[in-house]
Formats: structure tokens, sequence, C-alpha cells
């Protein structure tokens, strides 16, 4: 079993060199933030990650939550890890320091909660999910309830879910039964059954509080009629101390595939009088309130894909390195080697790592304009950086997750035959990785998004659709042939031209294709949630590979600069080339996929 190491260096560089960590520093509210204090923190961080968290995900993985009686028992070392996480701070890092938070960039935030993602997938996600519903909360509810639920909320002493999903209600939230019924007092009395409740039952905190989506007994049909409420395990009194057990139970956890250690809840709430709730915001608004933890939870989801990607990849790499297999190929000594000398496991390991780069560089790359968007001085910088964010949020989610589980795998291969028995590890990684491109919006969910409300419902003054997608485009192609004219990086260059070529081709189509034939666009809208991310990953990875020449021009002797350059190499020359094929299918490649009748499947 290998031992996560955090990839600091490579953090470093995308925050300070791709995803502006000094323009943020600077911005209004952050000023405190100085390199070095991100340098501490990320050093810190990944000792906790690798001392603590990695330490447990094996174990998390064999002996899983266990419910008994509606009481959930967590993993062993689990409850003892995630309180020594929140007496050490970090529970409490992401959040506003008005409710005892450290205030950090949401960049500085989204590299360490990479490091907790590595780390145990299933541990991070608690307190993921406990920060989505502190944002909801924060934007949308009561003074009181803020004061009431926060700062408990952010320390964790209380964690939180997201309660939307019920049995006959899926992805589509339009036929949420659940009931709120109003009380004199100003509460409700919630009832139904919610499923896939992440963290919904544990004994990792004192209190659990639930969002929970439900309608009023007026609400009119549809999304249109959901309320957000906030429904504690446990009643809170004006005094802030705990009281008597709400009427909640879990009914029962899930048997999962992956992220044992998680425990997935069936929710019930409300078998006797009805569970005692307060509206979150204004009634039939719910939905829109619920998007806010949402969105917080999609670009949390696809950073899950950059963890379990960095850690499949260096639990294949110490595997590769132990693993001595026959002589390579062209090897003359006949002497056997490290199986990592074979060109084909070469292949895979620089395939795990430079696409675990670019969506790495992604990933931060968002959350530093979702710091712009927030807290840039220039009107027109906060709405240029929120519509960027608004824009790749779905292929983070969805391009991240989707390279996960195809990385993972490759892990797999690496291991060759060990890696499909489970006391290796490598496994693990597959299995907990094959729930991301599922839960948040599925892949196809966040597609028809991109396509739909990112692209062709996009409009300007002028009228003009898809006009962010269209700028990002026209930045990536003026660099790509600025790259091209270089010498020393044209062979980068030109792959991201054609790779430019094809998004624009793609996008050209779409936005033509989408009022006068839907369904022939939603056809080709994973493939194109696809090509965006490689060509966007693609670029990122570019504009490394310039800075790093710059440096190893300028005189460097460090490796890093070198090992750069060939990540971005092999991306360009090895993953941009399917842009091609992608734009391919997306413009012509609809009838195929819709011509066959629903009889002869």
């Amino acid at each position: 079993m290998s031992t996560y190491i955090a990839p600091v260096r490579d953090m470093r560089f995308v925050l300070n060199e791709l995803a502006g960590l000094e323009e943020i520093t600077g911005l209004p509210g952050f000023e405190e933030t100085d390199p070095e204090l991100v340098e501490t923190i990320l050093d810190e961080a990944g000792k906790f990650a690798a001392e603590v968290i990695d330490s447990i995900n094996p174990k998390g993985d064999r002996q899983g939550a266990v419910c008994k009686d509606g009481e959930v028992t967590t993993s062993p070392g689990y409850k003892e890890a995630f309180q020594l996480f929140c007496e050490t701070g970090w529970h409490a890092m992401p959040a506003s320091p008005e409710y005892g938070g450290q205030g950090l960039p949401q960049l500085v935030s989204m590299a360490v909660s990479e490091m907790w993602k590595s780390a145990s997938v299933a541990f991070a996600l608690c307190p993921m999910l406990t920060h989505g519903a502190i944002e909801a909360i924060r934007h949308h509810g009561s003074d009181e309830l803020k004061a009431k639920y926060l700062p408990n909320m952010v320390a964790g002493t209380w964690t939180g879910t997201m309660n939307l999903t019920e049995p006959q209600a899926g992805s589509d939230l339009s036929a949420v039964r659940s009931k709120a019924v109003p009380q004199t007092d100003g509460s409700y009395r919630i009832s139904g059954t919610k499923i896939f409740i992440t963290w919904g039952e544990h004994d990792m905190a004192e209190n659990i509080i639930h969002l929970v989506l439900a309608r009023l007994p007026d609400a009119p049909p549809g999304v249109k009629g959901i309320s957000l409420f906030l429904v504690p395990k446990f009643l809170v009194n004006d005094d802030g101390s705990l009281g008597e057990r709400n009427d909640l139970v879990c009914a029962s956890i899930e048997h999962k595939l992956g992220i044992h250690a998680s425990p997935t809840a069936v929710m019930s709430f409300g078998e006797k009088e009805g569970a005692i709730g307060w509206m979150i915001g204004e009634a039939h608004k719910g939905l829109g309130y619920m998007f806010t933890m949402m969105n917080h939870a999609r670009l949390n989801v696809g950073l899950e894909g950059v963890g379990v990607s960095e850690r499949a990849y260096q639990h294949a790499l110490a595997y590769a390195r132990e693993r001595v297999q026959g002589a390579p190929i062209g090897d003359k000594s006949g002497i056997p080697k490290p199986i990592l000398h074979h060109p084909d496991v070469r292949r895979m390991l620089m395939d795990m790592k430079s696409r675990t780069e670019a969506m790495r560089a992604l990933a931060y790359w968002v959350a530093g304009h979702l710091d712009k968007a927030h807290a840039h001085p220039d009107a027109g910088m906060c709405q240029q950086s929120q519509a960027y964010v608004e824009l790749l949020t779905p292929v983070v989610k969805g391009w991240c997750t989707e390279s996960a589980v195809e990385i993972a795998s490759t892990g797999i291969q690496i291991h060759g035959g060990v890696g499909f028995v489970e006391e290796t590890g490598a496994a693990q990684y597959f299995r907990d990785a094959r729930i991301t491109p599922i839960y948040e919006g599925t892949t196809a969910i966040q597609a028809n998004d991109l396509i739909g409300r990112k692209l062709a419902r996009e409009k300007n003054e002028a009228g003009e659709t898809g006009f962010t997608a269209r700028a990002l485009q026209a930045e990536i192609a003026a660099f790509a042939d600025q790259l091209a004219g270089d010498v020393k990086l044209a062979d980068i260059g030109r792959p991201l031209q054609a790779g430019i070529a094809a998004l624009k081709e793609a996008t050209d189509w779409l936005l033509q294709t989408y009022d006068r034939q839907p369904q022939a666009a939603a056809a080709g809208a994973v493939p194109y949630l696809k090509l965006t991310g490689i060509v966007v990953g693609g670029w990122l990875m570019a504009k490394a590979a310039r800075i790093a020449q710059g440096y190893l021009d300028a005189g460097s002797s460090d490796d890093f600069y070198k090992a750069k350059l060939a990540t971005a190499r092999y991306f360009v020359q090895h993953q941009l080339p399917q842009s091609q094929g992608l734009a391919t299918a997306i413009t012509g490649g609809s009838g195929a996929v819709l011509e066959l009748p629903e009889t002869l499947f």
C-alpha cells in the first residue's frame, strides 16, 4: 500500500502561475492571505491528509459505516479523525469570519480540499456537504437562523446535509412529494422520505442540520412549488443547547460499490407528528436556494475527480517502481527491471499524470475566477469572472469525474492481475471514483446545462448567444497562434490550434441547431462537454509549458519545469487529437444516436 504525498509543488505552480494567486490575495478581504501563509497552509494540510486521513481510508473501505436501529456508527478512526480535523481548524477554514471561519480565498480552499479528497473521498464528503449547507443558509436564511446554526456548523460541531432526492423523484425534482405544513408558531411540520442522503446520519457530530426540499399545502405543481426547510436532528433551544430529538430517523443506509465509509442514508421525516423545520427564504423558491448548495457541491465533486485521480496515480506509480517484471523491449542486458521501464507502462502513467494536472489546472482556474467574481472591485471583472464560473462549472464536474473513472481504471491496469485483487488497494480508487459522474447531477445533466443555459440560452444585449464561450475560445485561439510561432513550443501550439478549431466548429453547430433540433443537439451534449474540458485543459497545460520554458530559458535547472514540459507535450499530443473526433461526433453523429426505434433496442 502506498502513502499519499500531497503534490504541493504542482499545486503551488498552478496557484501562482495559472490561477493568479497574487492578484487574488490583493483583492478586498484577502489582504492577510500572503504567499508565505499559503505555503504554510499547504504544507500543514499535506501532513494532516497523509498522516491522519489517508491512514484511515483503507480501513473505511473494508469496514464501512454500520446502521442499527436508526443509529449509524462510522468506520474505525473516522470519528476521531473528524474531531481532530475540527479542533485543528481545517473544518472552519473555507467559511466566513463572521461565523468563525478563516475567510481564505476559494482558490486556497480548493487546493487544500483536493488533499482531503485524495486522502479519502468518503471523509471529505462530510465537510463538503456541511459547507454547502452553510452557504445556502448564509445566502438565503434569516438572521435568526444564521445566528442560531452557522457558528456550530462552521466549527464542525454540527454537520449539514442536502435532502433532494426521493424514491420517485431522482433527477426530476418536479416530482418531489415531501410535505411541509405551517404551524402557528412560524415553524413547519415536515413529512416524507428522502434517499441518497450523504452523511445523513452518523456519530461524528453532536447535531445534523438537514436542508430539505418540500411542498407547502398550497404549492403550485412542478419545480416552482418547492420550498426549502432547515430541519435539525436535535431541536436547538434558545440558549443554543440541544433539545429533544426531532421526528426524523435514518431508515437504512445503502450498500454501495464504493465510498463505503460515507453513510448514504434513507431519511424518513415525520413518522409521528411531523419533523419540525423552519423555512429558508421565501415560499416556492427553494430550488433556486438549493442551487447555491448544489453549485458549491458540483465544483467540489469535480475536485473529487482530481483528488482520486492523483491518489490512483501515486498508487500505480509506487507499484510500477517496485514491481520487477522482465527486461524492457530493446534492452539487450536481459536483466529484469521494474515495470516503470516498459514503454506501455510509461504511456499509462503519463496519461494519468498529464490528465490529472490538466484537471487540477482547470479546477483551480475556475476557483480563482470565483474569488474574482465575489471580491473584485471592478464590476465588469466580477461579471466576466462569474460568467466563466457558470460556463465551466459543469465542465469541471463532468469532465473531471468522467476522466477520474478512466484514470483510476488505468491504475488497476498498471497493477495487472493484482490490481483486480482488493488487497493491493488499487480497486478502491476505481470504485470510489465511479459515483462522481453520477451524484450532484449526472454528466448528462451537466452537459445539457452547458449546451442549454450556458451556451444556447445565454444572450447579451445585442442578442448574441454563447458569447462567454466564444470569448474564452477567442482567448485560447490567440494564445495557440502565439505558441505555434514559437520555435521551442510549436509542437504544443499546433495541436492546440487544431483543438480550438474543433471546439469552435462544434460550438457554431450547436448554436445553429439547438432551437430547431433540440434532440440532435442533446445527442452531442456529453461529447461537447468532454471536448470543452480537453481543449480548455490543453490550453492551461500549454500555458504551463510556456511558463516552464521561460524559467528554463532563464537558467533554471529545476527538474519540475522539465517534467511540466513533458506532461504538457503528452497531453496536447495524446489528448487534444481527440477533439477532432468529438467535434465530428457532435456535428454529424446525432442521426446515429437517434435513428434506432425504441422497439429495436
